[in-house]
């Protein structure tokens, strides 16, 4: 990748101009480039919301099914089957652990209750869920997926943290996000801002080995909500995506929200790769992330349902293979070199 930033030590790193970690807070006129100073003015609001470039709308036949989905039973089964078996080709680490990073009310927790809901056969919230507006997650949480009733757990860790721009209280820095995926951040460990993970925090995890580090990257962003993202925040993903790829960790995007800007997805799931809107709106994240649209896939997480939904499903179910795929060259990318045969004299 060009452009690549130096890997930065879990310790008393500069980040641009800034010598402490740098917030990844929306709302805090003091912070980094990378966030959005709070206004009242409409002229500054507009000036610092994401622009989207006009060479990044495609534009193809109305209606085209541009990528192809069987919404069936038998999809959905298939797909079940295929993350329940998934097991890491590493001896290391018996689990991939994937870490969702995203704004504020992405949906990063309601992603992994939705997909745990399809394994349990009823809609529900296992990670606790906030408003659209306030993060209910404050710490490191790990969810093993569970397999269907009567079968093991499967080959999957989704882990859920802090929002990106969650305020000067609770948000992530971009240090604790590297010391997240290198491994060092123990399970339960509280995000402050003012209190950055060192080798003093409690639990910290010194030499952490494979299965603690995260072996996937998956950002969150919310489709009804790309427009109004800060500027800045692209700037901050960018950077961000730098930094995690310098580790040697694949990234993936989910699109959430989808049925909030399709009314004709809303009313049939299965119209979500023939609508010029969501094809729009990958193109948006993807400009905001920085990163090809083949990379991203939409989703449409269970909120106000009580039932399971087979369309709901089996987009979901896709993500999570989708994700699963980038994982899996973590582990082939880090196979122990064969040493060769050993000769005895």
């Amino acid at each position: 990748m060009e452009g690549k930033f130096p890997i930065i030590p879990s310790e008393g790193f500069s980040f641009g101009a800034f010598t402490s970690p740098p917030r990844f807070g929306l709302s805090a006129a003091q912070d980094a480039p990378s966030q959005v100073n709070s206004t009242s003015s409409s002229d500054k609001k507009e000036k610092n919301t994401f622009q989207v470039p006009a060479s990044s709308t495609p534009s193809p036949k109305p209606e085209a099914q541009w990528r192809n989905v069987e919404w069936t039973q038998e999809r959905k089964e298939n797909l079940m089957k295929t993350v329940s078996s998934y097991r890491p080709r590493c001896e290391e680490a018996p689990q991939a652990r994937v870490l969702l990073l995203g704004p504020v009310g992405s949906g990063k927790s309601s992603f992994i209750s939705s997909v745990q809901s399809v394994f349990n056969g009823r809609v529900a919230n296992r990670a606790m869920v906030g408003s659209f507006s306030t993060s209910f997650t404050k710490k490191l949480q790990s969810f093993s997926i569970h397999a269907q009733r009567g079968e093991d757990t499967s080959g999957l860790v989704l882990c859920d943290a802090a929002g990106l721009g969650d305020g000067g209280m609770t948000g992530l820095t971009l240090h604790d996000i590297l010391s997240v995926i290198k491994g060092h951040v123990p399970e339960g460990h509280k995000f402050s801002p003012e209190q950055p993970v060192r080798s003093e925090t409690v639990g910290y995890v010194k030499l952490p080995n494979l299965k603690d580090k995260i072996h996937c990257v998956a950002f969150v962003v919310d489709a009804s909500k790309i427009t109004m993202y800060p500027q800045s925040l692209g700037t901050t993903f960018k950077k961000l995506r730098e930094h995690i790829s310098d580790l040697g960790v694949h990234q993936v995007a989910l699109l959430t929200h989808i049925d909030q800007i399709c009314p004709q997805t809303t009313k049939d799931l299965t119209q979500v790769y023939k609508r010029q809107s969501i094809r729009n709106a990958m193109s948006e994240a993807g400009a905001l992330l920085g990163m090809s649209t083949s990379y991203i896939v939409p989703v449409k997480n269970y909120s106000s349902e009580l039932d399971l939904d087979l369309n709901t499903d089996v987009l979901l179910l896709s993500a999570v293979d989708h994700i699963l795929q980038y994982a899996d060259l973590f582990f082939q990318d880090h196979k122990p070199r064969n040493p060769g045969p050993k000769f005895t004299l």
